[in-house]
């Protein structure tokens, strides 16, 4: 049997991929500050830039569909590591490849392996994440996530800083490529074996790399896997949606000044990070079907608020609601797919890829409703996808033997508790 962590090496582990959801987050918001300098640079419309979003995005989805082979081939530790170095090269590449070379192909295969990198990585870490939950025995895996939104704060304010200092950005993105491979560098050393993380079998009796292929395979035959990405998928409309879309809401809908769409925004993030940094106890409390139920309310209601209100103070409301309910959807759902150790990388790969559908295909199908039916109303689209959620949340009840995320411990072949009933 592989040796017991010690809580110092757990603790290390844990902050590790603490780095690496940050680190994910910085190179997503670095990309996203320079658009427009990027756009201007190469001379490309906003048609153009939607055309290589489309195919980053193309990127990500098939990444995040092969990370269960590639976490079975090499490893979380390698794999990890590895994902960095080749989204951190998309980023530097795409700096390069707008003001040195001004090629917006080389720009868009800068996108592509940003994509599929972060795609990749995206899986990897959240079962790696899970694997810590487990050694825990808390739930933690919002605050990774949280992370990852600190992460993109971050990647936000040095892109600020690097405009005001008139830096392009074939200076300033392969310096936070350089960044985010050292960060990695650090990180994978405190990250132990993936094996020795998550699978207690021994070495010699695995199965080999072809068999875990199988295993991947087999997560999109199970029920479960389906009704988890429903989850995610409604709630990453939720949360995709206010991104891409409330602070037009708040201009165009409501008539209220830019600055007030802005402020919105800044409440609904505030509002989201601050439940991840402090929803795990709740999770632990009440269970992940509770939590996921009164969340689901909570941003169908803040919605709908937003929405409906007749004036701008019950707009911020609603914006606040809508981001408290929409917080915990996505990780609590990758939690729920990494229940089994030993099918953790497979049934994440297969929910996290139907929930990442939102973020591919939701702005653009958006965008187009809503130039025929008005911003306000199509979001209704979004409630709709909400109330689907919310329903769906009894795919997230832990597995029988899972202590993470139940209330409190769920004993293998035990009925579970009252409050964990549908």
């Amino acid at each position: 049997m592989d040796p017991v962590l010690t809580r110092t090496q757990v603790t290390r582990w844990r902050n590790a991929v603490f780095a690496i959801f940050l680190a994910s987050g910085l190179s997503i918001a670095t990309w996203s500050a320079r658009v427009p300098a990027i756009r201007d640079t190469l001379g490309i419309s906003r048609t153009d830039v939607g055309l290589m979003l489309f195919i980053g995005g193309i990127a990500s989805i098939i990444g995040l569909s092969v990370s269960s082979v590639i976490l079975a081939r090499f490893g979380a530790r390698r794999s990890m590591l590895a994902l960095m170095v080749i989204f951190a090269a998309g980023i530097a590449v795409i700096g390069l490849g707008t003001d040195v070379f001004g090629s917006w192909p080389l720009v868009t295969a800068g996108l592509v392996l940003w994509g599929f990198g972060n795609g990749c990585l995206d899986v990897t870490m959240n079962v790696e994440a899970a694997a810590i939950e487990k050694q825990i025995g808390k739930t933690i895996m919002p605050l990774f996530h949280a992370f990852f939104s600190f992460g993109t704060v971050i990647g936000a304010g040095l892109g600020a800083v690097a405009i005001t200092l008139g830096l392009v950005p074939g200076i300033h993105l392969p310096i936070m490529a350089v960044l985010i491979v050292v960060v990695g560098a650090i990180s994978i050393a405190f990250v132990p074996n993936r094996e020795t993380a998550m699978d207690a079998t021994p070495a010699e009796e695995r199965e080999g790399w072809r068999e875990r292929l199988h295993v991947a395979l087999s997560a999109w035959r199970e029920p479960r896997t389906y009704a988890l990405g429903l989850i995610m998928l409604g709630m990453a409309f939720a949360e995709g949606g206010a991104n891409d879309w409330l602070a037009l809401g708040v201009v165009d809908g409501h008539a209220a000044p830019e600055t007030m769409g802005a402020a919105a925004l800044a409440t609904f993030s505030v509002c989201m990070t601050l439940a991840r940094i402090f929803g795990g106890p709740l999770v632990d409390r009440f269970g992940r079907v509770a939590t996921l139920r009164v969340l689901s309310v909570l941003a169908g209601a803040g919605l709908l608020l937003f929405i409906l209100a007749p004036n701008l103070p019950l707009v911020f409301v609603g914006a606040a609601l809508w981001g408290l309910g929409a917080s915990l959807g996505f990780p609590l759902g990758m939690s729920a797919a990494a229940d089994d150790p030993a099918k953790a990388a497979a049934r994440v790969s297969a929910a996290s890829t139907i929930g990442y559908v939102a973020f591919l295909a939701g702005p653009p199908a958006l965008g187009f409703i809503s130039d025929h039916i008005g911003l306000l109303n199509t979001l209704y689209i979004i409630l709709g996808l909400i109330v689907l959620s919310g329903f769906a949340s009894g795919a997230a009840r832990p597995i029988a033997g899972s202590t993470v995320g139940a209330g409190k411990p769920v004993p293998a072949g035990a009925e579970p508790t009252h409050a964990e009933r549908d």
